[in-house]
């Protein structure tokens, strides 16, 4: 097994979490906002097709060496499941369920040499009448697929189905059969409905690309359904890796700020006035400059090309990260000064509990809400934030999966006759659900958090 240090930012970040969930399971005032998201659909929704996206990611996340003929190759389990799409490579460009290259060549068919489109190596191999087949032979493959989804589905469902009372009634009346599975509540019937659609149509997308190219292949004949995957976890990597080095510059910094005052007040303040009046593309553009000239310097401890561009992608989470914590300090400088009056934080002070407990009893569970909703709402705007950089070439390396790289290979691409839509509408369909479930998610969190909404409640 090989551990890249995303990878393992990714474990202690996974770790973290679920700690954290484990010590706040039984805290009341984070079991009420908790209460009123799991009663909110579209945020049950939303969360189900995170979940799902962040499956994706951890499977990604796993890597380990192909065999020990390919030393160098290390691939992730992800990799090795979608086999067939990473090996699966044509010559150039073709449609989305094509069986023929997308522009025409010279061909040579019994002998006779003519201009035409040549046959995919891959896509729709299997076809010996393409022409006449392959309609009937889509349906076929997509209604399998479809069916292995839902059996996925159901196989979970098995432990609650009642076979006895279905039995009985069968029996006892076979004009009269109840439902042999309990109903699902009110709120579980839309996350049930999200979880059926997304095995669904995963199964049927993945079972046909095992004899077609779905979303069809780019310049270089790489599937463009493997690529979008692939690129799910550089956009989870970006979004929470950078929010794990800013949160705890922002949370201590905006505490000390807020609670002491002064010249401390003073000097945090300056820090972050400093480092938001430096434009944030250059900042970037020269901490990956100089990455890059550091790892052209010691080409022996970057011998793998998976490894140079994690060793890049870290970086620029690093880099976000140090310029992205300014916004969220100032707001809980904000709510810290407003804390710090308060009358139960007098009456510590003033009984002399050392301001170390009155920081972390006292003002830091208070701020909380704030940390959780920042942090819900700057994760898409991070996965965007990638997707603009990688456009203009300061992003994540260029042999690294991602959202970005794959706009920006497919941008050019668009003045041509006829047009190569499909690599720029992957990237969009996918970036597009991520960043909607999150925006979505982020507004639910929001009102569950809001303490002016619990008043209202109350």
């Amino acid at each position: 097994m090989t551990v890249l240090w995303t990878d393992a930012l990714v474990y202690l970040l996974l770790l973290t979490t679920i700690g954290l969930a484990f010590y706040l399971h039984d805290k009341e005032h984070i079991q009420r906002p908790l209460n009123k998201i799991r009663a909110s659909k579209v945020g049950m929704v939303s969360l189900v097709v995170l979940l799902f996206f962040l499956v994706v990611g951890l499977l990604d996340s796993v890597h380990f060496k192909a065999s020990q003929e390919k030393a160098n190759e290390v691939i992730s389990l992800l990799d090795y499941f979608a086999t067939p799409l990473r090996e699966h490579n044509e010559k150039t460009y073709s449609a989305p369920f094509a069986t023929t290259l997308y522009s025409k060549e010279i061909v040579e068919q019994n002998g006779v040499i003519h201009w035409d489109y040549p046959r995919l190596v891959h896509g729709g191999n299997h076809l010996k009448y393409p022409g006449k087949e392959q309609l009937t032979d889509i349906l076929i493959k997509g209604l399998t697929g479809f069916l292995i989804g839902v059996v996925i589905f159901v196989f979970p469902l098995i432990p609650i189905i009642d076979v006895r009372d279905y039995i009985i009634n069968f029996v006892s009346n076979q004009n009269d059969i109840v439902p042999i599975v309990k109903p699902p509540t009110e709120y579980n019937k839309p996350v049930l409905m999200t979880l059926f659609l997304i095995l669904t149509i995963s199964s049927t997308l993945g079972y046909l690309s095992l004899y077609y190219h779905v979303l069809g292949t780019d310049k270089v004949g790489e599937d463009v359904f493997y690529q979008a995957i692939k690129s799910i976890r550089t956009g989870l990597v970006i979004g929470t890796l950078t929010t794990l080095i800013m949160l705890p510059l922002a949370i201590i910094f905006g505490i000390l700020a807020g609670f002491f005052q002064g010249w401390v007040d003073d000097v945090i303040q300056y820090i972050y006035t400093t480092l938001n009046s430096i434009p944030g593309v250059l900042l970037i553009a020269a901490s990956i400059l100089m990455v890059q000239v550091y790892m052209n310097s010691h080409e022996a401890d970057f011998t793998s090309a998976i490894v140079r561009a994690d060793m890049r992608l870290l970086f620029l989470c690093l880099i976000l990260g140090v310029t992205s914590w300014t916004g969220l300090c100032r707001l809980l400088r904000a709510e810290t000064l407003k804390l710090r009056e308060m009358e139960y934080v007098q009456a510590a002070q003033a009984l002399g509990v050392k301001r170390a407990a009155i920081l972390l009893r006292h003002i830091l569970p208070n701020v909380m809400h704030i940390v959780l909703i920042s942090v819900v709402l700057d994760f898409s705007s991070l996965v965007l934030a990638e997707a603009v950089l990688s456009y203009i070439n300061i992003g994540v390396d260029a042999a690294t999966y991602s959202w970005g790289n794959m706009i920006n290979g497919a941008r050019l691409e668009m003045a041509r006759e006829p047009i190569v839509w499909w690599s720029l509408s992957a990237a969009f369909v996918f970036m597009f659900a991520l960043v909607l479930a999150a925006n979505l998610f982020a507004d639910v969190v929001q009102d569950a958090f809001d303490p002016r909404s619990m008043g209202e409640r109350n």
